[in-house]
């Protein structure tokens, strides 16, 4: 599903919210402003292990192995017995790499920045024309009650967003 983000009245992500929860399907939401991109050469995928983001991943997995390259986010890794943060997003940098993909793990401490204002940085630093999210890791309620990542960037994003749930 392909969705033009709103620019004018009203709360600019209300129904593409909608459409991302009920869809069932991938949506991919086009900026309203900005250049219009038809080949993402620049991938960044947000990743926090969540089942979301795995299926936005291998959904976007036809964007993501045709890229020049993708860059996988993970910010505030936890760390585990079986796991340091610093191999956070391995697996999944392996398995897109199976596919072909030309990856790389950039592993971030937020330091109090919020998750949606390091996404947009890092998409402002390494020039990608596409972000993939697994939408809605959280319930729909407390993302509004309480804002999100996935609503953020509906409203603010200026490349295209590809979104699973």
């Amino acid at each position: 599903i392909i969705a033009a983000q709103r620019d004018t009245g009203g709360d600019p992500s209300a129904d593409v919210d909608t459409l991302v929860y009920d869809a069932g399907r991938p949506v991919l939401v086009v900026p309203h402003a900005g250049p219009l991109v038809t080949t993402f050469r620049r991938v960044l995928l947000a990743w926090n292990g969540s089942k979301e983001a795995a299926r936005a991943a291998f959904d976007a997995l036809p964007f993501i192995a045709e890229a020049d390259k993708t860059d996988i986010l993970v910010i505030d890794p936890p760390e585990t017995l079986d796991e340091s943060p610093e191999a956070a997003g391995a697996e999944i940098a392996a398995a897109l790499s199976r596919h072909g993909a030309n990856v790389s793990v950039c592993v971030q401490k937020s330091g109090g920045t919020s998750v949606d204002d390091m996404i947009q940085a890092r998409i402002a630093e390494s020039g990608a024309d596409l972000l993939v999210l697994g939408a809605y890791s959280h319930s729909w309620l407390r993302q509004l009650l309480f804002g999100g990542v996935t609503r953020t960037v509906l409203r603010t994003t200026n490349v295209a967003a590809f979104l699973s749930r």
